[in-house]
């Protein structure tokens, strides 16, 4: 069996519990489970799924163990991911799927027989996938289906699938019922839930944060770049899903909050040297660099402080001598405080010369001089 399809399960080898997407650490592990009597456990299933069960037959369970759970219809095969007062915790965030008002149930670890055929079911869900896109795109329906995942008993399998429009999939149904033999299920999901399904590398070289914690996702905007600065540019700022990345949220409130107490920066700050136009801002140094309106585009650092004072100035209709004083380069006040206190050679010390003069000999042996 694929290892991919073991870790997409919650299933690794890491005696320390599940590993995959969404991994719940429990910090409460060492304490006694007193706010869950009813033994309420977290399963995960394939990807970014996970549901509540209830331990009806009082089972030793621990994180990592595969069972058995009630399905509708039939059962299925899941890993147990966490436990304990946690869970609560968790089931904040996802809603339990309930049968008549009540948690579903843990039936029984798995049997090695359970095991085998949740295997074969789970090596049948690549190639479903792919039949399933022939079909959808024989019906000419705008829609992609991004995953397959089977039940543990083989009898009912969930398409998930990709639309900008509404869908009449009713046809489609049918022609994979026939094909398959089995039950079907249709979820639409979005594209940021196709990127956590598929998981994959940012651009800062980890995993991406919708396949390892993010469970819920925030719509993202463009003014979340805005408030920091960043470049307007598509390609940058989207992600692999092709909407904007969701770390643009990450800082969008420490970079709000330092922004506060700015002045505008659409007013021309007017000295007896010339006006100076706003081009950039340091948020997190309080800098605003300008440029002189109709001269050199040099800039020239301004403290966000020194800014206030100046439209004060000429509000009141003074102009300063000059815009400020002449902030120290990080670099320059970086290299003079250096010491090279490991011993390292310099980098460029294989590009020295040797100045010495080599004698050039002729064929037969004697000394040849340069003209």
């Amino acid at each position: 069996m694929d290892k991919m399809n073991l870790i997409d399960r919650g299933v690794c080898s890491n005696h320390n519990g599940p590993c995959g997407k969404l991994k719940v650490h429990d910090w409460l592990s060492d304490v006694k489970n007193i706010a869950n009597p009813d033994q309420i456990f977290e399963i995960r299933f394939k990807n970014t799924r996970k549901d509540y069960f209830r331990n009806v037959n009082n089972l030793n369970l621990v994180p990592g163990d595969i069972v058995a759970v009630e399905a509708s219809p039939g059962h299925d095969i899941g890993v147990v991911s966490l436990s304990g007062d946690l869970v609560f915790e968790q089931m904040r965030k996802h809603k339990p799927s309930l049968i008549n008002g009540e948690f579903k149930k843990i039936y029984r670890k798995a049997k090695p027989a359970d095991i085998d055929k949740w295997k074969e079911a789970i090596l049948c869900e690549h190639a479903t996938m792919i039949k399933s896109r022939q079909i959808s795109a024989d019906l000419r329906l705008n829609m992609k289906i991004g995953d397959v995942e089977y039940q543990g008993d083989k009898t009912k399998a969930i398409f998930y699938y990709i639309a900008d429009e509404r869908v009449d999939f009713r046809q489609l149904i049918k022609n994979l019922a026939e094909q398959f033999r089995i039950r079907i299920e249709m979820k639409q999901i979005g594209a940021r839930q196709e990127a956590g399904r598929i998981g994959g590398i940012g651009p800062c070289g980890r995993e991406i944060c919708c396949s390892t914690w993010i469970s819920s996702f925030v719509s993202v905007t463009t003014n979340s770049a805005r408030y920091q600065d960043l470049t307007m540019n598509p390609q940058k700022l989207a992600g692999q899903c092709g909407k904007l990345k969701c770390c643009l949220n990450f800082e969008l409130d420490t970079y709000i909050d330092a922004q506060r107490d700015f002045p505008p920066s659409n007013i021309h700050l007017e000295t007896d040297k010339g006006n100076y136009v706003f081009q950039k801002a340091d948020i997190m140094g309080g800098t605003f660099w300008y440029s002189l309106q109709n001269g050199l585009p040099n800039l020239v650092p301004v403290p966000v402080a020194k800014v206030k004072e100046i439209q004060k100035l000429n509000r009141r209709g003074i102009r300063p001598d000059k815009l400020a004083a002449e902030i120290p380069s990080a670099g320059k006040s970086e290299m003079e405080g250096f010491q090279n206190m490991v011993g390292q050679d310099s980098i460029n010390r294989f590009d020295k010369t040797d100045n010495r003069k080599r004698k050039k000999h002729s064929r037969n042996g004697n000394p040849r001089r340069d003209r």
